[in-house]
């Protein structure tokens, strides 16, 4: 296995391509464990380590009365890429004055820099400060400070982690807090298991990390879990994220949740898109629904159809997914969605067709 990102675990999630349990919340049980064990000397919860706030920057937040957003970045690996971040700013600033970022992460940074997010983003022009909150429990998505700094801020950044640690913060203010940024012209955008969290339809790995062959051999396997009513970004409805696309073979597990998604009703209008980043690359959308890749190659994957078969404890069937290759510089548009210059893949009892990453486009 290669080294992880930093602020990655070997967890269930987006960040890992084996099942394995989830470091923090092995540690999570770990430690109700010894609560029991000691009786009830201490409590679960102060094994865990409290909230914690690192702002960079000016200490005082931008002062304006509109914004000319929302724009989005949706990142194929955890870190910021200057590129799209950039575009993303100057979108929601108006090419004027300066605004706040707020980073969120379930975790912290195994090692060297508290705030590596907010160090990229300080570099950038535009950006008057960039705060850091680590919200280490469910519960902390309640944080009054948190909740303050997200809604006086322009955008709002989901670092790389565990997405099943940001779906538990569906029940949460900071569901509202981060809506109201995008409602108010700001934006929101993540890498890896924040790129994940970012989608209509999140999977979000609660019980585990799927790989393609398994998704394939089963589209109900139980490690293949989902949470819908989190986001829902305009123009960018009926979506399905993925990540380290290409690195990590993730095609056929996207082909599997499109499926998911159709035959149990989670997209509307009969369609669900699945958007695969490859590592180092960025999708930046602009308030009008125009996406442009930055980066590494990437894909989006359209099934419009039901699949043929999709059941319990049974190879998938699925004729004629859509699947659109994206280099650099190219464009996408996510509101008025293409009909051509997609190439064809079918699975067939859980075997695929062809290559899955290559094709020969329709013509437009």
């Amino acid at each position: 296995m290669s080294p992880l990102p930093r602020r990655f675990s070997p967890a269930p999630t987006d960040a890992s391509p084996g099942r394995r349990p989830s470091a923090l919340r092995m540690a999570a049980c770990l430690a109700a464990a010894v609560a029991v064990l000691a009786g009830g000397l201490i409590h679960a919860g102060q094994a865990e380590a409290a909230a914690s706030r690192i702002r960079l920057g000016s200490s005082t937040d931008a002062g304006r009365a509109a914004w000319s957003g929302p724009a989005f970045t949706m990142n194929g690996s955890g870190g910021i890429v200057a590129a799209s971040m950039t575009k993303a700013v100057d979108a929601i600033r108006g090419g004027t004055g300066s605004l706040d970022v707020v980073v969120l992460a379930a975790s912290a940074p195994s090692s060297g820099s508290r705030t590596p997010e907010c160090d990229a983003v300080m570099r950038l022009s535009g950006v008057n400060s960039c705060t850091t909150w680590t919200l280490t429990r469910a519960i902390d998505g309640n944080n009054t400070q948190a909740n303050t700094d997200i809604r006086n801020a322009e955008f709002v950044y989901f670092a790389g982690g565990d997405q099943c640690e940001y779906a538990a913060w569906k029940s949460t203010a900071l569901r509202a807090s981060v809506q109201s940024v995008v409602a108010k012209g700001g934006g929101s955008g993540g890498g890896s298991a924040g790129h994940h969290i970012n989608s209509s339809v999140v999977y979000d790995a609660c019980r585990g990390s799927i790989t393609s062959a398994e998704a394939l051999s089963d589209p109900y396997d139980s490690y293949a879990t989902f949470t819908t009513g989190i986001f829902d970004w305009p123009n960018y409805g009926g979506t399905i994220n993925d990540s380290h696309f290409v690195t990590r073979d993730r095609m056929g597990r996207t082909m599997a949740f499109v499926a998911r998604a159709l035959r149990d009703g989670l997209t509307p209008g009969g369609k669900a898109w699945g958007v695969g980043i490859e590592e180092g690359g960025s999708l930046f959308i602009e308030k009008n629904g125009q996406a442009t890749l930055f980066g590494a190659a990437s894909y989006i994957v359209l099934g419009d159809h039901q699949p043929e078969k999709a059941v319990p404890g049974t190879p998938l069937t699925f004729s004629n997914y859509k699947i659109w290759h994206l280099t650099s510089g190219q464009t996408f548009d996510f509101k008025n969605r293409p009909t051509c210059g997609y190439y064809l893949r079918s699975v067939t009892n859980g075997v695929t067709d062809g290559n899955l990453y290559n094709g020969t486009p329709t013509r437009c």
